[in-house]
């Protein structure tokens, strides 16, 4: 059996399925698109982690790229200095971090586990700022642990990095991009 067979057999991740059923249909008519294919929807996420010290421990590279391949299910780009900046010791073409770029099913399933699994681990956590937005309906936030997904046990990792997280929405404004994320169940704070 080829790999594209066996990747068409799996069923597909339940926030898609959710996203085909219920949401599409709902932002279409409570935005007044004529068409469902005319509604927002998740494009790309892309998962960011920096790390400046991997310039000069490739040991924290390669447990950035482990623990960010155990997260997202996908193996990262390592991205490296575009220019050299003699304040930090890091010359031009050094590793500084690595990244994911996540679509279609691994995308709906990171999405999932972030929201159900990963957010509520956060100590303290009084919800994502709906104020995080772009003009085009794109939303970024960071992550300051990693270990608070399950892939990752806090004993077994040596470092502790931080992650940027982009999701790209193909939305006309920032209210039906922040409708279609809270029909995936992310947890905005709410203003007083």
């Amino acid at each position: 059996m080829s790999q594209t067979t066996a990747t068409r057999s799996r069923p597909a991740p339940r926030l898609l399925e959710r996203y085909r059923k219920e949401l599409a249909p709902a932002l279409a008519k409570q935005f007044h698109h004529r068409n469902v294919m005319a509604a927002a929807r998740l494009e790309k996420i892309v998962v960011n982690m920096g790390c400046g010290e991997a310039a000069h421990d490739a040991k924290v590279l390669e447990a950035a790229q482990r623990d960010l391949a155990l997260v997202t299910g996908q193996r990262p780009m390592v991205t490296r200095a575009k220019r050299a900046i003699s304040n930090f010791k890091i010359k031009e073409q050094d590793p500084v971090g690595c990244k994911v770029t996540l679509r279609r099913a691994r995308m709906y399933e990171f999405l999932d586990r972030l929201v159900h699994a990963a957010l509520p681990r956060i100590r303290d956590f009084r919800g994502l700022n709906p104020n995080s937005l772009d003009q085009g309906g794109n939303y970024s936030f960071g992550i300051k642990e990693h270990t608070i997904f399950p892939e990752i046990p806090p004993d077994q990792a040596p470092y502790t990095l931080g992650m940027d997280v982009v999701m790209v929405i193909s939305a006309g404004t920032r209210d039906e991009a922040l409708a279609l994320l809270k029909g995936f169940g992310m947890p905005f704070a709410t203003t007083p």
